[in-house]
């Protein structure tokens, strides 16, 4: 049967000697809520010696919309992917590898989630069959759309995952032919170069398992052999799409914690000493030096730190006893100096081995643990008391100077400190050296002051024989129905906020538990509404705002745009109002001659205290231009979510130059060549 319209979903399964796990796969994909007519089936029998082959062509014969194609054997699963994808028609494309199953509406959630927040990434839940190892940080709840800046996405590498087709193609992706790894770099390029990433969490979309026979590639293509080119290229990967700074070290971390020294201290003993010493150590030692920044440096463990280092400093010899004695050195305790805790490993301050202390510092690792224990208001007051226990791991009761911090989330203000009360245990049997509480007046808290608008993270600086350790302040455990209840929202006293109308105090538990306070001043009569937000069709850095008045037409009480960078730095622009007597007015924001940076937009009114949030609009796309005064290097705006008070923000920068002429030029050979 010939397909009239394109499928949504082409599901490519690479197959070797599967059996007989494999028949469930694919009948997992038939068995798909989502229309069958939607979803085609391409399976990949890469020269299967078991019967792999004549039960794919028995399935087939049952389903109209799948597709075989035998090959011989290209020893690893990248070769009947990219074979799959050669063929592959639909709007996305999904990897299921032939000893997983899906869930019967994991397409039909994963391709909702894709077409309502327009993403090109989607992570559907996964689960464990039999033991094997599955990621879990990503899924704790669900993310219509988000990055792996924002997100636990980046941890999870396999490709199991709903690619946009359109994606892969102007990328030109494919996989490379290695036995182990090669997933990694062609998910890291997905996820770098995507517009958008989504996660259903609430839906068990992809159960992993280990073959009965235990010949999962993963297992048997473990050793190194099978890793340093997979490694290699998701380190050039990176760095190709990434310039140096913050955010690529955010992202390098990863591959030199799970990819370098993980697998230097596991696996690199295992070799004979002239491999380990000639063929692998090299590369080791070649990516420590080019990809290790001083960023990525101090945000390691110290284990991971003291292996870079020795590598760095060409001591093979040092290297091989702390690789080969890893599992005793992990245990060894600490010791604390002046306030920082040291990892005690044998080269700690050992003069014969003259290793810097940095490379031992576990300060800033070193577990705390804590937990919110009561959260209530007081009386009739509004007062917030805050009840838990905390200790950082080994180092005794709390000092008297551990305190609550108020955070702003989203807008500019200096913490606040507020002090506590600690020896205030026990709480569910913890020491009372542990325990602490805080009082949280909103009347008084900011130096004097009320506590202003907008949201506020609670985090507590914990103390003790003087170490301080910040952490975000939460309550892990939840009630039977999973849930974990804050207090009820209170209206403020409004006698204690001069100039200020009612205000509600909200304190809620974020996903993660977290404890947050929002506080939202009422404006029962808002005095205008924004009806358009929109980029100039004639100028693509021209951002539009419209709107109107809702009270007297006669009075105009809104007479600027404004926009707000994160370090302070204000430009604002004047309404234009109608002469037709609606008073419905314009605003024409150049985003073109705004510096690079995060710009919060607003609405200022005649009360220089009062600003009315510009808010997100759904479908507002970025948009890019070029800048002559920069030598025509071209400059993207797009919106960001999280602004404060619910307001619009647009992040403005430079297009990474590498990155976009790499696709330029891609983009031009297909062309070409198609």
């Amino acid at each position: 049967m010939s397909r009239t319209t394109p499928p949504r979903v082409s599901v490519i399964i690479p197959a070797y000697n599967a059996m007989p796990e494999l028949t469930r796969c694919v009948t997992s994909v038939m068995e798909q809520t989502l229309d069958p007519d939607e979803i085609e089936i391409i399976a990949v029998d890469d020269g299967s010696t078991d019967g792999t082959g004549p039960e794919l062509d028995r399935l087939a014969q049952s389903c109209s919309t799948m597709r075989v194609v035998h090959q011989p054997n290209s020893g690893g699963a990248g070769g009947p992917r990219n074979t799959g994808l050669d063929r592959a028609a639909g709007d996305f494309v999904f990897f299921l590898d032939s000893d997983d199953y899906l869930g019967p509406d994991a397409l039909r959630r994963m391709v909702a989630m894709a077409d309502e927040n327009r993403t090109d990434v989607v992570l559907g839940k996964m689960v464990s069959v039999g033991g094997r190892a599955v990621p879990t940080a990503v899924f704790s709840h669900n993310q219509p759309r988000t990055d792996v800046f924002s997100s636990a996405a980046y941890r999870t590498l396999g490709c199991w995952k709903l690619f946009r087709r359109s994606l892969i193609e102007r990328l030109n992706l494919r996989f490379p032919p290695y036995r182990n790894c090669e997933d990694k770099p062609f998910t890291a390029a997905a996820f770098l170069n995507a517009d958008g990433i989504s996660v259903v969490a609430d839906y068990d979309c992809y159960y992993s398992r280990n073959r009965r026979n235990g010949n999962n590639l993963t297992l048997t293509a473990a050793d190194l052999v099978h890793r340093m080119d997979g490694t290699r290229l998701c380190f050039e990967t990176v760095a190709r799409y990434l310039d140096p700074g913050p955010r690529q070290d955010r992202i390098m971390r990863r591959h030199v914690e799970w990819e370098l020294c993980g697998p230097l201290r596991a696996l690199l003993p295992r070799e004979s000493e002239q491999r380990a010493r000639e063929v692998f150590y090299p590369q080791f030692r070649h990516w420590a030096q080019t990809y290790v920044s001083e960023g990525v440096f101090q945000s390691i463990a110290p284990q991971d730190r003291l292996i870079v280092h020795l590598l760095r400093a060409d001591r093979y010899e040092d290297l091989m006893t702390v690789a080969r004695c890893a599992k005793e050195d992990a245990g060894r305790g600490h010791v604390v100096d002046k306030g920082r805790v040291y990892w005690s490993h044998p080269f700690f301050r050992d003069p014969a081995k003259a290793v810097p202390d940095a490379c031992f510092d576990a300060t800033s690792r070193i577990p705390v643990h804590h937990e919110l224990t009561e959260a209530a208001w007081t009386g009739d007051g509004d007062v917030l008391r805050l009840v838990g226990h905390a200790h950082i791991e080994s180092l005794g009761p709390l000092q008297s100077d551990t305190r609550l911090v108020l955070r702003p989330s989203g807008f500019r203000h200096p913490d606040i400190p507020v002090p506590t009360t600690v020896g205030t245990g026990p709480h569910d049997g913890q020491d009372a050296a542990t325990g602490f509480t805080a009082d949280v007046d909103l009347d008084t808290v900011d130096s004097g002051a009320p506590l202003g608008s907008g949201r506020w993270d609670l985090y507590l600086d914990v103390r003790a024989q003087g170490v301080s350790r910040t952490v975000r302040l939460r309550r892990v455990r939840t009630d039977a129905n999973g849930e974990r209840h804050a207090p009820p929202q209170r209206e403020l006293a409004p006698g204690h906020r001069p100039g200020h109308g009612p205000t509600t105090a909200r304190p809620f538990f974020t996903p993660h538990g977290d404890f947050s306070l929002d506080l939202r001043e009422a404006e029962a009569d808002p005095i205008c509404r924004v009806t358009g937000i929109a980029w100039d069709t004639s100028a693509p850095a021209i951002l539009v705002v419209s709107g109107r008045p809702t009270g007297d037409a006669a009075v105009r009480p809104v007479t600027a745009l404004r926009a707000e960078e994160d370090s302070g730095s204000v430009r604002e622009v004047p309404l234009l109002y109608a002469r037709d007597g609606s008073c419905a007015f314009t605003a024409v924001l150049p985003v073109g001659k705004l510096p690079p940076g995060r710009w919060t937009l607003t609405l200022r009114t005649d009360d220089p205290g009062r600003r009315i949030p510009v808010p997100p609009v759904r479908g507002l796309s970025g948009t890019r231009w070029f800048r002559a005064s920069r030598l025509g290097r071209p400059y993207y705006a797009k919106p960001l979510p999280g602004g404060p008070r619910g307001a619009l923000v647009l992040r403005v920068a430079p297009v990474r130059l590498t990155a976009a002429a790499l696709r330029r030029v891609r983009g031009i050979s297909r062309w070409t060549t198609g």
